[in-house]
C-alpha cells in the first residue's frame, strides 16, 4: 500500500497578520498549486525521488532535502511511541517554487508528514502532527511560526494561538472573494526577507497592527466584507519589502482601479496577490501581473478561492 498527501499553498500574514494568520489556496482551474509526496513502500535504505515543475529545484543529496528531516523527525516521534519505523521510498512532486511566498517550505513538509502518518495508520492525532509540522518548518525559516502550515493543514483561514493546548483557530471567509496570486519568478527567502525588518517597531505601529487585527476578525464573524477588507493594510513588513519588489506600486495601482478590496504581499514575497469581489476583474488584475510583474519563465499567476479542504491523504492499495 502507498500512501499519498497533497498540502496546499498558502499564503501567511494576508497583509495584517504578520506571523498570526494564514490562508489555503487553490486554482479555481483545478490546477494543484501545492506539493506532492507518496510514501511509496518500507525497504532497506531511504529513498527519494523528486518529480514536477521545480524539482530541478532541489538538491540532489536526498539527506539535503526537507522531506529527509521529515521521515527522521517522524521516526523519532514514532519511537517516542515505542512504534519502529524503516527507512521507506518517497516521492515529492514539488509543484511549489522555493522561496516564493507561497508555503513551499511549508507544503513539502505537511504533504510528508501527513503521508507518512497515513502510511503507518495514523498513530499521531491532527495537533502532534502540527506541532512536528511547525518544528520541522522553523529548521528552515529559523523560528517556530505555524502562518503557512497550520493553513495548509487544517485549510481556511487559520489565526495562530500557540497555547498548550491549540495552535490555531479557524477563522470564517467570505467564500465569494477571489484570490488573484502573482509568482514572479524571482526568489526572496524567509531569512532575506526578515532581515530587512526593523528590531523595533514604534508604538503608534504596534497599537495600528493590533487594531486592525482585531476589528478584521470581528468583521468576519459579523460577515462584513467592508470594514474586513479595510483592515487588509500591512503596517510591518510591506512598508520594507516592497523595495525587493519590482512593479509592487504599480501593480497595486492597477488592481486598485479594477476595484480590488486589497493589494499585499503573500508570506516574505516575491508573490504578490489582490482580493477581488469580481471574477471578471479578478482575471484582469491577473493578466496584467502576467504581462508587468513576472520576470522569467519559472514565474505564474492563478485566480484562487479559499482551500477550505486542507491536506488530502489517498490510499492506493
Amino acid at each position: 500500500m502507498s500512501v499519498t498527501a497533497y498540502a496546499p499553498a498558502s499564503t501567511g500574514n494576508v497583509s495584517l497578520g504578520f506571523d498570526i494568520l494564514g490562508l489555503a489556496l487553490k486554482p479555481i482551474d483545478g490546477s494543484l498549486l501545492g506539493d506532492r509526496v507518496t510514501v511509496v513502500q518500507e525497504q532497506e535504505s531511504f529513498s527519494l525521488t523528486n518529480a514536477g515543475r521545480f524539482a530541478h529545484k532541489l538538491p540532489t543529496d536526498a539527506t539535503q532535502n526537507i522531506v529527509y528531516d521529515c521521515f527522521l523527525g517522524f521516526k523519532d516521534a514514532l519511537a517516542d511511541l515505542g512504534i519502529d519505523v524503516r527507512p521507506v521510498e518517497m516521492v515529492l512532486e514539488k509543484n511549489l517554487p522555493i522561496g516564493s511566498g507561497l508555503g513551499s517550505s511549508a507544503s513539502s513538509i505537511v504533504a510528508a508528514l501527513a503521508a507518512l502518518n497515513g502510511f503507518y495508520g495514523n498513530p499521531l492525532n491532527q495537533e502532534q502532527l502540527l506541532r512536528l509540522m511547525g518544528k520541522l518548518e522553523g529548521q528552515i525559516s529559523g523560528s517556530i511560526h505555524y502562518d503557512n502550515v497550520a493553513p495548509c493543514y487544517l485549510g481556511g483561514l487559520q489565526l495562530m494561538v500557540e497555547s498548550d493546548e491549540q495552535i490555531s483557530l479557524s477563522l470564517p471567509v467570505f467564500d465569494d472573494w477571489y484570490w488573484v496570486i502573482c509568482y514572479s519568478g524571482a526568489s526572496v527567502s524567509t531569512a532575506a526577507a526578515r532581515d530587512i525588518l526593523p528590531k523595533e517597531y514604534d508604538r503608534a505601529t504596534t497599537i495600528n497592527f493590533g487594531r486592525q487585527l482585531a476589528v478584521f476578525v470581528d468583521a468576519l464573524h459579523r460577515k462584513d466584507k467592508v470594514l474586513a477588507a479595510q483592515m487588509m493594510q500591512d503596517v510591518i513588513a510591506e512598508p520594507y519589502r516592497k523595495s525587493l519588489l519590482q512593479n509592487f506600486d504599480a501593480g497595486r495601482a492597477f488592481a486598485q482601479e479594477q476595484g480590488a478590496l486589497a493589494f499585499g504581499i503573500s508570506g516574505s514575497g516575491p508573490t504578490v496577490f489582490a482580493a477581488v469581489e469580481s471574477l471578471d476583474a479578478a482575471e484582469e488584475i491577473k493578466q496584467w501581473l502576467v504581462d508587468n510583474y513576472i520576470q522569467n519563465e519559472d514565474g505564474f499567476a492563478h485566480v484562487c478561492q479559499v482551500d477550505g479542504q486542507g491536506t488530502q491523504v489517498s490510499e492506493d492499495v
